[in-house]
């Protein structure tokens, strides 16, 4: 497991570089040691699946407080497991660290652990017990509509009572890879009792597949779906704050997606690497990443809006993940309920 050691004369060298001026103050994640000798790297390259605009603001916070660059890949999520595989099979290493919601995906030889200070601060419940990924920004799963479209008086709180109302018949949207949703409506349930309900969604709804979840909260937005039974709930919010009538509610459960941090045992820059992930998981880089419209996984990070998760309620939060093999599994059965099967 990766756990910097001190290095006395790294430690008086980074204290020259980062000493701060009259009234600046070091930022909390920055570790003199290990900045020192991610300096002398020079770089650092991550590979992602968050878009451009969203993540350059957040890396040039970094590369402002360090003068280290960030080497920025952006790809899918399944591309860029494809690439981190292919690479660690031919040993022809080019990436330091990934954040994607695709990191559990990843067989763990090609995880490294390692234990950033800031990630002490993050939920359990969103952080690899045996330190291989940390929770970077959450993806929360809830029902969203139309506001021009639905009126809710009395939102419903699970899937039992959205099969109610049988006035969105024909008005319904999903992604069309939301096999997230239909696993944790499984477990909430029960197997018996979530796939009947869930079967009885498909048949009487008959949802209309969606490629993908932001396609879907503009859907929804434009008035083409009136209603999905889950969706990202920021992506609701950035549609919504752009004037569309959109909104969501809690109800159970609650899946929840991790965009994660994960570093490379074999990184060709391991000190910068590990200081990246520790500032993604300090208060200054959860911040960032909630500026750009991320949900941030620290509780002493309020989300953009303030009430972004507090306005969910009472509900059960099912944060999800998926091996290669569950993947195929829980798709395979998502898209045999889709088309009817």
């Amino acid at each position: 497991m990766f756990r910097p050691a001190p290095m006395r004369a790294a430690l008086i060298a980074a204290t020259v570089l980062i000493a701060p001026t009259a009234g600046a103050q070091t930022p909390s994640w920055i570790l003199p040691d290990v900045l020192a000798a991610a300096k002398a790297e020079g770089t650092v390259s991550v590979y992602s699946s968050v878009n451009e605009q969203e993540a350059l603001p957040v890396w040039k916070e970094f590369e402002d407080a360090t003068g280290i660059k960030v080497n920025y890949i952006r790809g899918n999520d399944s591309a860029l497991t494809s690439k981190i595989q292919i690479e660690a099979r031919t040993s022809q290493q080019s990436w330091d660290a990934v954040v994607t919601t695709n990191v559990t995906r990843l067989p763990a030889r090609v995880r490294a652990a390692f234990e950033p200070p800031q990630a002490a601060t993050i939920d359990a419940r969103f952080r690899d017990a045996d330190h291989r990924w940390y929770g970077v920004y959450a993806n929360y799963n809830a029902p969203s509509y139309n506001t021009d479209k639905v009126r809710l008086d009395k939102p419903p709180r699970d899937l039992e009572a959205f099969l109610t109302h049988k006035e969105w018949i024909g008005h319904v949207g999903i992604d069309a890879l939301e096999f997230p949703w239909m696993r944790a409506v499984i477990e909430y349930h029960g197997e018996e009792k979530g796939t009947r309900l869930l079967k009885q969604f498909f048949e009487e709804f008959k949802p209309s597949p969606v490629d993908g979840h932001l396609a879907l909260a503009r859907a929804v937005s434009a008035g083409e779906y009136w209603v999905t039974p889950s969706n990202y709930i920021n992506l609701v919010n950035n549609v919504r704050s752009s004037g569309g009538p959109s909104d969501y509610w809690g109800a159970n459960p609650l899946a929840v997606i991790l965009g994660e941090v994960a570093l490379n045992p074999s990184a060709p820059h391991p000190k910068a690497a590990f200081l990246a992930a520790n500032f993604l998981l300090s208060k200054e880089g959860q911040t960032a990443v909630g500026r750009q419209g991320r949900l941030p996984v620290r509780a002493d990070v309020p989300p953009v809006p303030a009430d972004a998760i507090a306005k969910l309620g009472d509900v059960k939060i099912l944060p999800l993940e998926f091996t290669p093999e569950q993947e195929k599994d829980w798709q395979k059965r998502y898209q045999d309920l889709l088309r009817g099967r």
